[in-house]
């Protein structure tokens, strides 16, 4: 399972990379997270199974929407990203991928 999160600068969103990994591990699950600024995921948004976005750039779902063929695109919420909780945004990201 490959899982890309966007925000600004891609910094902001390593803490919570981090804290899904060890969420993943902990599960047994096998997944990809990576953050990136929101200009590298416009050019690679169709090379992952879900893009989610940070609370500081949901703005741009719309502009994100219209580079993507397949992948589904979500705003993580904002007081699991406040709280680094990557076991819940984790979730909710298997959570869209079951659904495609």
């Amino acid at each position: 399972m490959k899982i890309l999160l966007v925000c600004n600068a891609g910094m902001s969103t390593s803490m919570l990379v981090s804290r899904m990994e060890k969420a993943a591990k902990a599960k047994g699950i096998d997944a990809t997270i990576l953050a990136v600024p929101l200009t590298k995921a416009e050019v690679e948004i169709n090379e992952w199974d879900v893009v989610m976005l940070g609370p500081q750039v949901r703005h741009c779902l719309n502009q994100l929407k219209k580079c993507s063929t397949n992948t589904p695109i979500e705003i993580i919420d904002m007081r699991d990203y406040g709280l680094m909780n990557g076991e819940k945004v984790l979730d909710k990201a298997i959570q869209i991928i079951n659904q495609k």
